[in-house]
């Protein structure tokens, strides 16, 4: 009998201690996660007659779990945007550490914009260039 009592007593308090151990502390930062494109972005640039290439890894950072799974499902809009913003750089605007900063910010505001539109929340925190290949 004293084992029976035990053991309902024990499974009453597992399922507290378990939600407990799962909540994440108070003041605690949000885990940041990343959502990249792949396959990476590429294209051609720039005027003249002799094409101009770029390829880009973009990573996209999000704190909530919830906006990885928007942001993934609107993938090909952002996409296309992005793409649509390099095809419209020139040698001028890819060709320096401050330019690559410029576009980056406006590809930042642009997909915020898209998701802006889309969900009613920007979504992204910040956009990254893993790897920016411009030629």
């Amino acid at each position: 009998m004293k084992f029976t009592v035990a053991l309902l007593l024990s499974l009453l308090v597992l399922p507290a201690w378990a939600s407990e151990e799962a909540a994440p502390a108070e003041g605690a930062a949000p885990k940041v996660s990343y959502v990249n494109l792949f396959p990476p972005l590429v294209g051609n640039y720039g005027e003249g007659p002799k094409l101009q290439y770029f390829k880009a890894d973009v990573a996209l950072q999000v704190k909530d779990p919830e906006a990885v799974k928007k942001v993934e499902y609107h993938q090909p809009l952002i996409r296309n945007q992005l793409v649509m913003l390099f095809s419209q750089q020139t040698a001028a605007t890819l060709g320096s550490v401050e330019s690559k900063e410029q576009l980056r910010q406006e590809a930042l505001k642009q997909v915020q914009g898209i998701l802006q539109q889309e969900e009613g929340a920007p979504l992204v925190d910040d956009l990254l260039f893993n790897n920016l290949i411009v030629q």
